[in-house]
């Protein structure tokens, strides 16, 4: 077997927040806590769970947008957590991030066109005829008429946007790409626009995508793998498919029975146990299993130890002591 492009192990991210006084430490958030996972090339490995399981700082650790506590990032066999200011800036042609407002993302002042031939001003590639002349391209590539180069982004729909968030992502060619809920904020018909085109750049391009979202249906629909993500763990990895038709862990199968349904008389849909209470604080939270406090399933040792993300059968793993 090859080696992946992007392998994880490790990575823990804490956040200290601010005391109550001047010289008093505050509590440590735990947004990211001890998490492994591969991601092969061209394949595109999907990221769920509810909002604060610690999604969105696993993208930003990856690309080191910010500092992990501890762990490790490989990715194309360089170890991104070692490299130098110049190294990383060189490294980061290879990997870029689509987020999920590119309203936030992108300057208002500047046109579109300028925004998509930023990348490249700033890693000192091309004069800027040359620059122009590939924004230029990399608009048609992703659906936009050359005439709106110098549009400003509030005259642009939200899908608009986010074609140019894309080909601004594009440009340089990178290998990896980490898409943060790139169509939660778009319409229905156009989210099914925008995740068509994703298809068929990775196709063209040959990318490796990493897809973060809570949206179980879209991501069943467009990702290889999927990894559940639960108060900064992960407890379930397998191919899309197979964790749809039989999820293991009691979260997963949660999260996948939440997903509506068009036909609701349909027999041949099993409802599962609800989940109890709340999600638990991430700054104090609970010990062994963090999902036990919720668990329909939940053992006595699930209060007291931590299960193991271990595999089940082959290319599926799970954290839960219901499966050895």
């Amino acid at each position: 077997m090859s080696e992946p492009l992007l392998s994880v192990r490790g990575l823990t991210k804490h956040f200290r927040l601010e005391g109550s006084g001047l010289f008093e430490k505050g509590p440590t958030l735990k947004a990211v806590d001890d998490i492994d996972f591969d991601v092969a090339q061209g394949e595109t490995l999907g990221l769920v769970g509810e909002s604060g399981c610690g999604k969105s700082t696993t993208a930003r650790l990856v690309l080191r947008l910010i500092e992990p506590t501890a762990g490790s990032v490989v990715f194309d066999g360089t170890d991104v957590l070692k490299c130098s200011k110049d190294e990383l800036q060189k490294l980061r042609r290879e990997m870029q991030m689509v987020f999920q407002d590119p309203m936030s993302s992108l300057n208002p002042r500047m046109s579109v066109g300028v925004s998509i031939a930023e990348p490249l001003r700033f890693h000192g590639l091309g004069n800027q005829i040359e620059r122009f002349a590939r924004a230029r391209d990399f608009l048609e590539i992703v659906g936009l008429s050359t005439d709106y180069f110098d549009r400003l982004p509030h005259e642009f729909s939200g899908g608009q946007n986010q074609r140019v968030a894309i080909a601004r992502a594009l440009i340089l060619r990178p290998k990896l790409v980490i898409l943060d809920e790139p169509v939660s904020a778009l319409d229905v018909s156009i989210r099914a626009q925008i995740l068509k085109l994703l298809e068929e750049l990775q196709r063209d391009f040959r990318l490796t995508y990493v897809f973060i979202s809570h949206d179980l249906s879209v991501v069943k629909r467009f990702c290889e793998r999927t990894a559940v993500l639960y108060l900064g763990k992960i407890v379930e990895i397998a191919e899309s498919e197979k964790l749809y038709r039989e999820p293991l862990h009691p979260y997963t199968q949660a999260l996948i029975d939440a997903i509506p349904v068009p036909d609701p008389s349909n027999r041949n849909i099993v409802q599962r146990a609800g989940l109890e209470g709340d999600v638990p604080s991430p700054i104090n939270p609970p010990s062994g299993c963090r999902f036990h406090t919720r668990c329909p399933k939940r053992m006595e040792r699930c209060s007291t130890e931590a299960p193991p993300l271990q595999s089940v059968a082959p290319g599926h793993q799970v954290a839960c002591f219901l499966y050895r």
